[in-house]
């Protein structure tokens, strides 16, 4: 589960968004990154803290951030989800989880009684030089940008 902690190097990332074009840490380089892991697209929880985040994007980007979204869920889905609530920041599609296990954020989960392995939602904000400004485990998803913006 997640050692990552502030003032650390964020992992060196790569993974594809929703359209199928590359995002990696490099890309970032000069701006601030939001980061922010959910665990399955169009759930009211993840639709939530997304909308959020969409809802202040002029807030982020006055500030020099970049926001980036990621789950396991296929191309498609975050395709729906995106064009859905018309979301201005790409979805990475992180199906083979390189993305999600180099943050940390794939561990076992208890809901209703029942364990299993899911994405722990988090979020991780990088500074300009790719290292590790905070990180968020309990996120309020109505009212994220808030934690994250102060």
């Amino acid at each position: 589960m997640i050692t990552l902690k502030k003032g650390d190097k964020a992992p060196n990332f790569s993974g594809l968004d929703q359209d199928g074009k590359a995002h990696k840490l490099a890309d970032y380089t000069g701006k601030k990154l939001v980061v922010f892991f959910y665990p399955k697209a169009n759930t009211p929880g993840c639709t939530a803290e997304a909308c959020d985040l969409s809802n202040n994007y002029a807030r982020f980007t006055a500030n020099n951030y970049a926001i980036l979204g990621v789950s396991a869920d296929s191309a498609k889905a975050q395709l729906k989800f995106k064009e859905k609530f018309d979301f201005p920041f790409p979805l990475l599609a992180d199906e083979n989880k390189s993305v999600i296990e180099a943050f940390g954020v794939w561990g076992p989960k208890k809901f209703m009684g029942k364990e299993y392995d899911g994405i722990h939602r988090t979020t991780f904000i990088i500074d300009e030089n790719g290292i590790l400004e905070n990180v968020i485990t309990d996120v309020k998803t109505k009212a994220h940008t808030d934690q994250i913006l102060g």
